[in-house]
């Protein structure tokens, strides 16, 4: 048998705008015909995904390794979709995948919506919607539902925290302005059982910067204790000491503060080391009391919520003056 012959450069460097994958009429129009692409697939270099597209990582999804592991997922789901339902946009959560807004669930399932509504068979497990009125924008050689209409399509089919997760990231990436959150509010209202949905935009925070964070903040919510501040900065005799991602201030005039580790700006070995100095600078002021947390541990009973009320009790308890957004940095 003779040996393979090498893949065209533009096959590849096509699949790695596509998380990988390739739809078999792609392979088709780039020159691989049926046979090679099923040799390919024979010998191992190739994975199949379906009748109608190819894996060019012959790694199972399940054991991939990489750092952007559970995002390269929701967006392989997406760009699926795209690929089996060719003539469709992305929608929900799908399109949200491709927008890059973090705190989507782990699974994204492939979801696409033809041009007004117009009914089609949905294949090879692609979940097709009839959404006649949504506006949508090009992504590569695709459509994807913009941000907004992605946002009222999701966000009734997820959990609140999901859901705050992701309107809290939509706008502190910039992708979402408080003008789109005003339009989400207003096409969910449009939505059946957007009910519950409607309620959650307020909790949403654009300081938040993971949604690590986001979970940890609503756990304090939930507990009666919402932070007086985000991403609250500190100085002391007009030089900056550090920035925390929550903090409450006591009634005793000091500050419990919270801060969410390994993730988003604490997630590097370089990042903590850095860490180190600033969090000595804030706790030699002795106006500041530090928690810090993994975000594993909001998933302990009673959460982060549960440990920060509980600190404030013994700290004995808020200042009421620190009710209302104050702006600037806090003066130790």
């Amino acid at each position: 048998m003779r040996p393979l012959s090498a893949i065209p450069p533009a096959v590849t460097e096509l699949a790695a705008r596509q998380e990988g994958l390739l739809s078999v009429q792609q392979c088709q129009a780039l020159g691989l015909d049926r046979r090679r692409v099923r040799r390919l697939v024979r010998d191992g270099v190739w994975r199949r995904e379906g009748k109608r597209v190819i894996d060019t990582d012959p790694t199972p999804p399940s054991t991939r390794v990489r750092d952007d592991y559970f995002d390269h997922l929701r967006r392989r789901s997406a760009v699926e979709g795209l690929l089996v339902q060719p003539g469709a946009a992305a929608v929900g959560a799908a399109a949200l995948a491709l927008h890059g807004v973090a705190g989507l669930p782990r699974q994204v399932e492939p979801e696409v919506s033809y041009p007004r509504g117009v009914r089609h068979r949905g294949l090879d497990g692609v979940i097709v919607r009839q959404y006649a009125n949504f506006r949508s924008q090009q992504y590569g050689s695709w459509r994807i539902a913009r941000i907004e209409h992605a946002l009222a399509q999701a966000l009734p089919e997820m959990s609140r925290d999901h859901a705050v997760a992701v309107l809290s990231s939509a706008l502190n990436k910039r992708k979402l302005s408080h003008a789109g959150l005003v339009k989400v509010r207003r096409l969910l209202r449009r939505r059946r059982n957007a009910g519950p949905a409607l309620g959650w935009i307020d909790l949403a925070d654009g300081n938040d910067e993971s949604p690590a964070e986001t979970f940890a903040r609503l756990s304090c919510v939930d507990h009666g204790v919402p932070p007086d501040r985000t991403q609250v900065v500190f100085h002391k005799d007009g030089r900056f000491l550090g920035r925390c991602d929550l903090g409450w201030l006591l009634r005793d005039g000091r500050w419990l503060v919270v801060e969410i580790d390994g993730v988003g700006p604490h997630s590097t070995h370089e990042a903590l080391v850095r860490d180190a100095p600033r969090q000595n600078r804030l706790l030699a002021t002795d106006r500041i009391v530090l928690l810090r947390f993994k975000p594993a541990d909001n998933d302990q009973p009673g959460g982060v919520g549960a440990v920060v009320a509980s600190r404030i009790a013994a700290l004995g308890g808020r200042n009421p003056t620190a009710a209302g957004p104050v702006p600037g940095p806090v003066p130790l």
